[in-house]
């Protein structure tokens, strides 16, 4: 059963950037050289798409064998370590609070989510292959945002039903970007 919630798509925020800045500002400085980098992914990282107001990070990491050090500083910041909630090679993390990433003030943070991916993992391949794909063809930035908004009026309060009807236009932009997998 999903959650309870509205799927809610907004246009386009130029602010998403920084917001993305300022959150993996906290998490490097936090992780040190145990992250290889922080990725923007997801919609929010493709200029002028609509999306669902959250911005999606992926901590990159050189293997799994630095994942324990990597939960246990997340948690220092308020992170609860999720597992991979069923895709392999992008391991997810919550909230405790809307204060989390706590470092130090009491700022209240844009909603976001968190993964962490081993830097040769499909999961993170597919992210990257797809946010490109999209910045590099707005002509498909605009047929995503439209749909993302058909969907979101069809499965307000749906949440699984609303990512499950992307699912089609997502794999289709994949076969073209990553034509070899």
């Amino acid at each position: 059963m999903s959650k309870q919630r509205i799927v809610e798509i907004v246009d386009y925020n130029p602010e998403w950037p920084r917001f993305f800045s300022e959150l993996s500002t906290i998490i490097i400085d936090k992780l040190g050289n145990l992250a290889l980098a922080i990725e923007h992914i997801d919609s929010t990282s493709v200029p002028g798409l609509a999306a669902k107001p959250i911005i999606d990070l992926d901590v990159v990491i050189a293997s799994n064998e630095l994942l324990l050090k990597v939960v246990c500083l997340l948690q220092e910041l308020g992170y609860e370590h999720e597992g991979d909630k069923g895709i392999f090679g992008r391991e997810a993390f919550a909230r405790e609070a809307s204060n989390v990433p706590r470092n130090g003030t009491s700022r209240i943070w844009i909603n976001h989510h968190l993964y962490v991916c081993p830097q040769n993992s499909i999961a993170l391949v597919r992210h990257l292959a797809f946010r490109d794909y999209l910045r590099n063809n707005p002509d498909q930035v605009l047929v995503y945002g439209e749909l993302k908004r058909q969907l979101a009026q069809r499965f307000r309060y749906d949440i699984d039903s609303y990512c499950d009807a992307k699912t089609l236009f997502v794999e289709g932009i994949l076969q073209q970007a990553l034509p070899d997998r």
